[in-house]
C-alpha cells in the first residue's frame, strides 16, 4: 500500500475508473467476439447486419473514455475490411471444427471403411464358392 498522500489518492482514482470502464470494456469485447464468431461460422450477412451495432458499441466506449478514438476507429476499420475482403474473395473463411466434430467424422469414416472391407470379404468368399462349384 502506498504511504504518500498523492499515491493513496491515485490508487482510489484508479479503482474508481477501473470500476467505470469494466462494464463498458466487457460489452466491447463481447461485441467483437460475436462479430468474429459470425465470420468464423461463415454468416457474412449476419455479420454485415451486426457491424452498425459493433460501431455504436465502440463509439459508446469512446464517449465514456474507456478507449481512445483511434483505437475504436482501427477496430471498426478492421471489421469492415474483413467483411469486404470476404465479399470480394480476397479472404476465404475456413470453418473451424472442434475436436468432438473431428472425432465423430473419423469414427464415421472408420465405420464406413470397416463396412466396405466386410462387403469385399463377402464378395470374395462368394466368388471362391462359385469357382469351387464350377470345378
Amino acid at each position: 500500500m502506498p504511504q504518500i498522500k498523492s499515491a493513496i489518492k491515485r490508487v482510489a482514482t484508479n479503482k474508481k475508473k477501473n470500476a467505470e470502464n469494466k462494464p463498458v470494456m466487457s460489452t466491447v469485447k463481447n461485441a467483437l467476439k460475436t462479430f468474429n464468431l459470425m465470420i468464423q461460422e461463415n454468416k457474412i450477412e449476419e455479420a454485415e447486419k451486426y457491424l452498425p451495432i459493433l460501431m455504436s458499441t465502440l463509439d459508446t466506449a469512446v464517449e465514456k473514455g474507456a478507449i481512445h478514438k483511434n483505437n475504436a476507429a482501427n477496430k471498426i476499420s478492421a471489421a469492415s475490411k474483413k467483411i469486404n475482403d470476404i465479399k470480394t474473395g480476397k479472404l476465404v473463411v475456413e470453418i473451424k471444427k472442434d475436436n468432438k466434430t473431428i472425432a465423430a467424422e473419423k469414427a464415421r469414416a472408420a465405420k464406413a471403411a470397416r463396412e466396405e472391407a466386410a462387403r469385399a470379404r463377402k464378395e470374395a468368399k462368394k466368388e471362391t464358392a462359385d469357382e469351387e462349384k464350377k470345378k
